[in-house]
């Protein structure tokens, strides 16, 4: 469970912003790689086997929103039911703030002032993506999995059936595709410029994709990543 957020509650409409003139984090301490792809192209499954094999410490900004919106006391927990219904994206401030007290948590956990993060489903959104790295950490790097529409759906019925989760239903799952495809891509073309993009072919087994991402990530980061 994600720790509280300890910020006045906003005024209606509003929401705190984290005030600050350098990030939390060094990038020469702390290593972040965002995690990127559609609903169902597998970044949960990815990111799993990166933490066994690789030592990585794994957040998923969803995860950390279901948390949040079920914490007894949380502020936010309203708001972020709404938004998830209905397949929008969270606003930045709130996802920010719980993925920086997670990374805090992570550390503090560890007794050490270095460490390396997956952070899975995030940046969504360009001011998201500015606003993290201002204010908690720059980016290394973007590993994006790149998946079909088609394939992604399949999987995500599939999971329906036994994840429990609102937005696992038909519905959800086409507004959560034109939402990625319209603020989320935009994101990877961004750090594609940039040349921080890892790009990966998530169509097939889980195993394919791992040796897919061992082998990008070892030629961007070292063997030893």
């Amino acid at each position: 469970m994600p720790p509280a957020i300890d910020a006045p509650k906003p005024a209606a409409g509003q929401l705190p912003a984290p005030a600050k003139s350098t990030p939390t984090f060094s990038p020469d301490r702390v290593t972040v790689l965002f995690v990127l792809g559609g609903p169902g192209a597998g970044k949960g499954t990815q990111c799993a086997k990166l933490v066994k094999e690789h030592g990585f410490t794994h957040l998923s900004a969803g995860d950390l929103l279901r948390a949040e919106q079920e914490r007894p006391g949380s502020q936010f927990g309203d708001l972020i039911r709404r938004y998830i219904k209905d397949g929008l994206i969270v606003p930045m401030e709130v996802t920010v703030q719980l993925l920086e007290n997670a990374m805090t948590d992570a550390l503090r956990k560890t007794g050490s002032v270095t460490g390396r993060f997956l952070i899975d489903g995030f940046p969504r959104k360009m001011d998201q993506a500015h606003k993290f790295e201002e204010a908690v950490c720059p980016a290394k790097m973007v590993l994006f999995y790149d998946c079909s529409e088609e394939v992604m759906e399949k999987r995500l019925m599939e999971r329906g059936k036994t994840s429990g989760r609102a937005d696992d239903n038909a519905e959800s799952i086409r507004k959560r595709f034109r939402t990625f495809v319209e603020t989320s891509m935009p994101v990877v073309d961004y750090y594609e410029k940039e040349g921080k993009v890892i790009k990966v072919d998530a169509t097939a087994t889980p195993d394919s994709v791992y040796a897919t991402t061992q082998k990008r990530l070892a030629e961007r980061l070292g063997a030893n990543f």
